[in-house]
């Protein structure tokens, strides 16, 4: 395994050892590459010799600070990635890998009160698109979203040649040609068809999710909701059940690309809704 992070391979053979998720492993990876790429970019202390046994506190401070400022994580994010960082620093402090425990002082954050899931927003879609003040890539996660797609999907390689957009409305055709005129020229520069692309030159030019929120945060200020792509999608959902009350949840899980066992939790969801 090509090591992503400072011991990363006898860190992930711990966590399996413990019989972690492989998805929990994921994330633990996600966080520590996240971590280690900062640190060699911002970070002179890692810099100089990519030693992680010379980190202290102010080290991982500044990299949290990043996180809350610069990309604007939530409470609960800004916490799973400091647990994340506490797990891996004791495990190199009991291999006596780091002299230090950089994380102990470094307290958690209150979580913050949950804000109202936004079911309403398709029904204004076509305004939306229309709204030159948020930028083509807010008004295209808002189409995909409104047409079931999860971001994630649609952030992958190649997730544009099996799109197909022959049934959608005339203002939505019409909102990716106006679309076109801004990402053909990525397109060209980068000869790649997709259509979330960065404006940078890169090796990979498929934009990230968290290059992604770049461009969504600024328009919530527009917009007045949430951009995060996962509770726009828990919206549309929503939004649909409420829309087609008497459709069979083997329909709903048809039409919506569900798993059989979350439908209930979205029924209760869009009962409860306003």
């Amino acid at each position: 395994m090509t090591q992503e992070y400072p011991y990363q391979t006898a860190f992930v053979r711990d966590l399996e050892a413990r019989d972690i998720a492989q998805a929990t492993v994921a994330e633990y990876n996600a966080t520590l590459k996240d971590f280690c790429n900062y640190l060699e970019h911002f970070n002179p202390t890692y810099q100089r010799d990519h030693r992680i046994n010379q980190l202290q506190t102010p080290d991982i401070e500044q990299y949290l600070s990043m996180l809350l400022t610069a990309r604007q994580v939530q409470n609960q994010t800004y916490n799973k990635i400091l647990s994340h960082l506490n797990v891996y620093f004791k495990f190199l402090f009991s291999h006596n890998w780091t002299p230090y425990l950089p994380t102990l002082d470094i307290k958690s954050k209150p979580l913050q009160a949950a804000r109202p899931i936004n079911y309403q927003w398709p029904d204004h879609l076509a305004a939306w698109l229309t709204d030159e003040r948020l930028h083509w890539y807010t008004r295209l996660t808002l189409l995909l979203i409104s047409h079931g797609y999860a971001i994630q999907a649609c952030l992958k390689p190649d997730f544009t040649a099996s799109l197909s957009t022959n049934d959608w409305s005339t203002n939505e055709r019409q909102f990716l040609e106006g679309f076109q005129a801004f990402v053909g020229p990525l397109q060209d520069r980068f000869q790649c068809r997709d259509w979330f692309l960065k404006q940078r030159q890169a090796t990979d030019p498929h934009l990230t999710l968290p290059g992604l929120h770049k461009y969504l945060r600024p328009d919530e200020a527009i917009v007045g909701f949430s951009l995060s792509p996962s509770v726009l999608l828990q919206g549309y959902l929503i939004n649909y059940l409420r829309r087609h009350p008497q459709q069979s949840d083997r329909d709903v899980i048809q039409a919506l690309h569900l798993e059989p066992g979350s439908i209930d939790y979205y029924r209760r969801l869009s009962q409860r809704a306003d």
